[in-house]
């Protein structure tokens, strides 16, 4: 295998999938389809690959040692010696540059968010991965921040229910992923990350319970807004897919399946089929 290719499976493609939330503001504001954002959607969406890219590689170079004794981490391009430490700092030390200034062609605002999100994963990656509560905060945020950046990118102002539903949207996710991890650790007795000796399963529990209620509430609350707007019913319909959506991903993390919500996203059929119809419904409401 090339080196070339190393590189890039380090930079794990397979999860710039997150990155797609960076369409959702200027899909809601009824102008993802006019030529100009698009444009600017593939910019930022592509600074955002970057960035998380470099941060992946930064985090693993830093959990190297760790990952050499992990059942499965041990196979990643690092910890198995495919790609050196060197070139890994090297090609981090390339790209988080890389991921601002390209952010920044669109706006200092873009720049900015980008910027936040690299600090805070590098402050992350340094060492407030071990800390609970803070390190499933620095998760969501990442999830929340590409939620942000596509409006700060396309100048479409978000409304306050849509960034509470975004919030608490990336809680859920953040929460459900630790408690996958959880019960793998119980299962399996293999060690996965420090932090998770710190929570409970019922604390987990507690945490997505309460995100997953509170981004049901203000979710309906922003599509029965955007209905004013929009003067159609459709963003009212969307409730329906989108709270079914959220069930159906719930029994991936109640039954402990959610440690990657991209793997999941992309290989649970009924999920995608959810996920079509809500957006249909959305796109409707908006552009109809």
């Amino acid at each position: 295998m090339s080196r070339a290719r190393i590189l890039l499976r380090a930079c794990r493609p397979r999860q710039w999938v997150k990155n797609v939330l960076v369409l959702a503001a200027p899909i809601a504001g009824g102008i993802a389809f006019q030529p100009l954002v698009v444009a600017q959607m593939l910019v930022v969406f592509v600074a955002f690959c970057v960035a998380s890219s470099g941060i992946y590689l930064v985090n693993d170079a830093l959990d190297v040692e760790s990952d050499r004794a992990h059942a499965t981490k041990r196979r990643r391009p690092i910890a198995s010696g495919e790609l050196s430490l060197r070139t890994a700092w090297t090609a981090a030390a390339v790209l988080l540059p890389a991921a601002l200034m390209l952010s920044a062609l669109l706006n200092w605002q873009t720049a900015m968010i980008v910027a936040i999100y690299e600090a805070v994963q590098l402050w992350y990656c340094l060492g407030m991965k071990n800390e609970p509560v803070i390190e499933l905060v620095s998760v969501a945020s990442g999830f929340l921040l590409r939620a942000i950046v596509g409006g700060a990118a396309t100048q479409v102002l978000l409304s306050e229910w849509f960034l509470i539903a975004a919030g608490f949207g990336s809680l859920f996710m953040a929460a459900g992923k630790r408690y996958a991890e959880k019960r793998m650790v119980l299962e399996t007795k293999v060690a996965i990350r420090p932090v998770l000796e710190r929570y409970t399963d019922t604390y987990l529990r507690f945490v997505w319970t309460l995100s997953a209620g509170v981004l049901v509430t203000t979710y309906s609350l922003w599509a029965f807004a955007l209905r004013q707007i929009s003067s159609n019913e459709w963003s009212v319909v969307s409730i329906v897919p989108f709270v079914m959506a959220l069930l159906r991903y719930a029994v991936d993390v109640d039954s402990g399946a959610a440690g990657e919500p991209e793997e999941i996203v992309l290989h649970d059929r009924l999920l995608l089929m959810l996920g079509g119809i809500w957006t249909a419904c959305l796109i409707a409401s908006v552009y109809m």
